[in-house]
């Protein structure tokens, strides 16, 4: 929590998070994301403690998003953003950051331009390998296109997923560029694993508290009803066949969904299928139709 800002999924527990980083290297993943803001540095640290200066394993982190006076703010000033890198090498425990990002910084921050060249300069010194942005949840564009346009940075982080294709004209023009792609938020903070009904309930430092209503949640389930009948065809279960459309563009890296156990590793990564290019321009087709409205209701709950 920032005052009364919930920022993560409730409470952690370092001990099934240690689990969960491990069974991921067993399981093969080696790519983290992280930031800075995360647990207020805590996140850093655990990786930290666990990956320290692995060759074999890929850190990305993030900066930007502060906490001050107990208040949730941004901070991408270039100063800023040169000693919150350093801290974010002490707490990780590495020479260099693999790939650092923007968090969420809008246009105007990137006009501005304090924030490039401190990514820049912190590159040439080495203390980054690559840097790019992590682009806005609901309006990706401008700043995708501000990067573009410049011919900065290397990769993008955006939201992709069966009901959000916000980000879909991004991709194809990212990727032509060299850019690499990471998608983040494949399950929608758990919706599409078809695990919440009406009455699913939050604790307060939780952010889907104010984000998952009852409201969102079951327009959310009606919605899909005809997407969850690829299910059966491909004999997988939801959040099989979620993961599965997020990766089936050639055009993305990686897909973050997240872990917080060592089963949510497992499940990640299990049954994932191909998917027929009829069954994904299905999916396209309901998000430019069916899926805009259920999007702009869960846009205003923030």
């Amino acid at each position: 929590m920032i005052g009364n800002t919930a920022i993560g999924w409730g409470n952690a527990n370092d001990k099934e998070s240690t689990l969960a980083i491990r069974r991921s290297l067993d399981l093969g993943i080696n790519f983290f994301d992280t930031a800075d803001i995360y647990g207020l540095g805590h996140s850093e640290q655990l990786i930290g403690n666990l990956l320290e200066n692995k060759k074999d394993v890929i850190i990305a982190t993030k900066v930007g998003n502060v906490s001050r006076d107990e208040q949730f703010t941004v901070d991408y000033s270039k100063e800023y953003i040169l000693k919150a890198c350093e801290e974010s090498l002490k707490r990780l425990k590495r020479d260099c950051i693999d790939y650092y990002q923007l968090h969420s910084a809008r246009i105007s921050h990137l006009q501005q331009g304090e924030c490039v060249e401190a990514m820049e300069q912190l590159q040439k010194q080495g203390k980054i390998r690559y840097w790019g942005i992590s682009l806005n949840t609901f309006d990706p564009l401008p700043e995708a296109e501000f990067f573009l346009r410049k011919k900065i940075g290397a990769g993008f982080q955006l939201v992709l997923n069966i009901i959000n294709q916000k980000a879909l004209p991004i991709v194809k023009n990212a990727s032509a560029a060299g850019y690499g792609i990471i998608a983040r938020m494949p399950l929608q903070f758990g919706l599409l694993t078809g695990k919440f009904d009406k009455g699913a309930s939050f604790s307060d430092n939780d952010h889907r508290k104010s984000r998952l209503t009852d409201h969102v949640i079951q327009t959310t389930n009606d919605s899909l009803r005809s997407v969850w009948q690829l299910c059966e065809k491909y004999k997988v279960n939801k959040t099989q066949l979620a993961l599965s459309y997020a990766l089936s563009y050639d055009e993305i890296s990686t897909v973050i969904p997240g872990i917080r156990t060592a089963a949510h590793a497992e499940s990640n990564t299990a049954g994932l299928v191909k998917l027929e290019k009829t069954d994904r321009e299905l999916i396209e087709h309901l998000g430019t139709d069916s899926f805009i409205p259920l999007m702009e209701m869960i846009q205003k709950q923030g």
